[in-house]
């Protein structure tokens, strides 16, 4: 007789904090129209076969089956389908989440992504649960939808990022893209009031209305999040880190995440580091 016992540790991550808003899935047929719209909300894109083109502000990424495409609230986008093997994709409306990725873009192409079986499965099976309605099926919704973010952040080191989706103007919409984007490059006041063409007192006004913070607030609110996600995944110095995330000094970085975190980037890196990074893991390219 064999016998294998496991013991599982805590791993000192907290739930998600999301809500699946709705599932769907689409097939591009003749009468299927291409119109660029967005949502107050992030969208998970799942090509589950055929081939064509995701479309978002300025740029057109080929997708095919096994892409997952991740966008964020109010990213103009659409998709088109190539015309001899038409599109096919399941899409997830999810709100209060978003993510960011190394290379700092907003929307997320994640490729290949159907070779993991677990993948399409997870989405049948919230699928399958929306359609029955049957007893808890939101509950099994919601945490098939937790495994599912899980293992993308954890494939594709995603950063998550906790969000409300409330109505914004464009111009606000546009700030906090801007922000989300850039925010390891140095960033004013007279920056996002150059980038919108607002007024700046009505910029602040604005944009705090909408998120509860400033500008300037959201922009170190992300770069603090973007250095708690390098501390625990890489083994960049603390110089580096603060360099990579838009700090003008160390001395500064460590101050404001004191001030936020009420400890030191080091003793943070020492509490939280994952336990199954190793000494060498591939380090993102700095800017």
């Amino acid at each position: 007789m064999s016998n294998y016992h496991y013991s599982i540790k805590a791993s000192g991550i907290s739930k998600l904090n999301i809500k699946l808003l709705s599932v769907s899935t689409s097939k591009a047929e003749d009468d299927w129209k291409s119109i660029p719209h967005t949502h107050p909300f992030t969208e998970l894109f799942f090509v589950t076969a055929g081939n064509g083109f995701f479309l978002c502000e300025q740029d057109r990424h080929p997708i095919k089956s096994g892409d997952l495409i991740i966008t964020p609230p109010y990213t103009e986008h659409t998709e088109q389908s190539g015309k001899t093997h038409p599109l096919e994709y399941f899409v997830l409306g999810i709100d209060k989440i978003s993510f960011l990725g190394s290379n700092q873009s907003p929307v997320q192409i994640l490729q290949n992504f159907g070779k993991d079986s677990a993948i399409p499965e997870l989405l049948k099976q919230i699928l399958l649960e929306a359609k029955t309605e049957q007893y808890a099926s939101d509950i099994i919704c919601q945490n098939l939808l937790e495994i599912l973010l899980l293992k993308i952040i954890r494939s594709r080191k995603l950063i998550p990022i906790s969000i409300t989706s409330v109505k914004m103007t464009k111009e606000c919409a546009q700030i906090k893209q801007f922000i989300d984007k850039n925010y390891a490059q140095r960033i004013t006041l007279d920056t996002l009031t150059g980038f919108t063409h607002m007024n700046k007192y009505y910029l602040v006004h604005s944009f705090t209305k909408y998120t509860g913070m400033s500008p300037i607030q959201y922009l170190n609110k992300r770069r603090l999040e973007s250095a708690c996600y390098l501390l625990t995944s890489f083994n960049y110095s603390i110089s580096d880190i603060a360099s990579m995330t838009g700090f003008s000094s160390q001395s500064y970085f460590t101050q404001a995440f004191r001030k936020t975190y009420r400890t030191t980037p080091v003793k943070y890196r020492q509490t939280h580091i994952q336990k199954n990074v190793e000494p060498d893991n591939e380090m993102p390219e700095k800017n």
